[in-house]
């Protein structure tokens, strides 16, 4: 049997994405490892794991590439990264099927979807 074990960004600064992910979304740091000269660091959101890897040289990410995080609180957390002058890259936009969704982009351009299921 498997299960979801975590997620992984390759990031170009790894202390500004780790302090946006703690400040902006609320994670809380865990273990930080070095793997083959790769600095590592785990970050936790309740059950949620996400790694953060120090990208070893200039890279290009696919625009379709992205980490979902689905909230009850969809307004609030529009608000958080307001707050953290963060415009959205694309939306906010309501779904035919009452879903909310917005994209914002993180530290080294990661793309983060914010969506609500509540109607």
């Amino acid at each position: 049997m498997l299960k979801f074990h975590h997620y992984s960004l390759e990031v170009d600064n790894l202390s500004e994405s780790i302090k946006f992910y703690k400040d902006v979304l609320g994670f809380q740091e865990a273990e930080r490892i070095e793997f083959e000269e790769e600095e590592i660091q785990f970050l936790t959101l309740g059950d949620f794991k996400l790694e953060l890897v120090k990208a070893a040289a200039a890279y290009n990410q696919t625009e379709s590439i992205h980490i979902c995080f689905e909230t009850e609180n969809f307004y609030e957390i529009l608000a958080r990264f307001e707050n953290y002058k963060i415009k959205p890259v694309e939306g906010p936009y309501t779904l035919k099927n009452g879903w909310k969704t917005v994209f914002f982009s993180g530290p080294s351009n990661d793309l983060i979807e914010i969506l609500s299921r509540n109607n």
